[in-house]
């Protein structure tokens, strides 16, 4: 007993020595020249252990681009059920009337999913009801000269391809959907749409396909759910009082994932709505940010400034211990094979494809955050000897290469996957 005793405590002292040096290097490596005109806050957890390996500017505040989804992603894990709530409904005499609830799939090239269309077929006469958004179709802080880009589609209750529309040429310039083919110029025009109509440009020499966004009027959704479904659309402000049922489509963790690995704005912001309409008729971002902040995480250490749910505006704040807070939350309250495989893998998918590669398989899975001078990541660290981390690492107004703050990341991840 006293030798297996003896050999024990060897290995936990070499193992406390390891600790520590691994510790001493990164903190070194964070007081390096590199990071001299820049912010830098880092916070590594050990969640088995609670045990905190480093701990710089934790509790300071970042402009966390997109790792904001993470704190959606958590919002909609709460609040939303296995599958996504796609319209709110009742029926009255011959005519179906439907609310939306935000659902981000209807007719999204993406999803593929005929659910919802297959459901408003059976109907004759539909009758939609608009009037439940309360946000405005931008987020607070939006750069309003991205209007154009596929990144920054419209927010709205009813959202039908996307809120995009996808041009190409072939033998001709096709648009899905094809209601726009006629009002698309083959001209390098410089912009990909007009500002406040949907005029489309593209650029035939350069051949790619393009996702521009669409403006949405209820006269614009009213004809893409007419010719998608062959009923007879009318566009009301009324709605029948009297009970509604809730009609689903795809699997959440399809959207989820999608958002997540392909860093995807458009379904966070739709996400969040989608989250609201759990919570009353009424369609509204805040909402849902506020329900979730007064309880699932109204112990967050610090109270984060959030305004959006895909981080595109510069307004939001968050501290590197917001996330770990609630990514430790993730990791205790979901099954860890959901978890990662909703986060991008290092060296795998989604945004990481190029970046933190495991010499085998993935060690990391994380989700990324980049604007312009602004780069982070935050998420789970898998080291050699089997421990899971949470780490969130979030690099403000730098102005050197990306690249260069990603590789100075790199080096210290790789410390951790092999000396803890």
């Amino acid at each position: 007993m006293n030798k297996l005793y003896y050999i024990l405590f060897i290995v936990s002292a070499l193992q406390s020595c390891s600790s520590l040096k691994v510790k001493k290097d990164i903190n070194k490596a964070l007081n390096k020249s590199f990071y001299d005109n820049q912010f830098v806050g880092v916070l590594i957890l050990n969640p088995e252990k609670n045990d905190t390996i480093i701990n710089y500017n934790s509790t300071k505040y970042f402009t966390p681009a997109s790792t904001t989804k993470i704190a959606t992603l958590y919002t909609a894990l709460q609040t939303l059920p296995e599958k996504i709530p796609a319209l709110k409904y009742t029926v009255l005499n011959d005519t179906l009337f439907i609310k939306g609830t935000g659902d981000p799939t209807l007719l999204n090239p993406y999803f593929k999913d005929s659910t919802v269309i297959g459901f408003l077929k059976n109907y004759k006469n539909i009758a939609i009801n608009l009037t439940n958004f309360y946000d405005e179709k931008y987020g607070p802080g939006w750069a309003w000269e991205d209007y154009g880009y596929y990144y920054q589609p419209e927010r709205n209750s009813l959202p039908i391809f996307g809120n995009v529309a996808t041009i190409y040429k072939t033998d001709k310039i096709y648009s899905v959907p094809e209601i726009f083919e006629n009002d698309i110029y083959e001209l390098n025009y410089g912009k990909p749409r007009e500002e406040y109509k949907n005029t489309f440009y593209y650029n035939s020499i350069k051949k790619d396909t393009i996702e521009t966004p669409f403006i949405i009027n209820d006269t614009l959704v009213k004809n893409l759910l007419g010719k998608a479904t062959n009923s007879k659309i009318t566009i009301t402000d009324k709605f029948p009082d009297i009970k509604t049922k809730t009609f689903y489509s795809v699997v959440s963790d399809s959207v989820y994932k999608r958002m997540m690995h392909k860093s995807d704005n458009f379904l966070a912001e739709q996400l969040l709505i989608v989250s609201s309409s759990i919570l009353s008729d009424t369609l509204s971002i805040a909402k849902a940010q506020k329900n979730i902040l007064s309880n699932q995480l109204s112990d967050l250490k610090q109270m984060p400034r959030w305004v959006d749910g895909s981080g595109l505006s510069r307004y939001n704040l968050f501290t590197p211990t917001n996330f770990v807070q609630i990514l430790t939350k993730l990791y205790y309250e979901q099954p860890k094979e959901r978890l990662f495989n909703i986060f991008p893998a290092g060296g795998v998918s989604g945004t990481l494809q190029n970046w933190y590669k495991g010499p085998n398989e993935p060690y990391i899975y994380a989700k990324s955050g980049s604007l312009g001078n602004n780069y982070s990541l935050c998420g789970y660290l898998i080291t050699k000897s089997g421990k899971t981390l949470i780490f969130s690492f979030m690099n403000n107004h730098f102005k050197k290469p990306t690249d260069e703050v990603k590789n100075q990341m790199q080096v210290i991840f790789e410390n951790l996957r092999d000396n803890y």
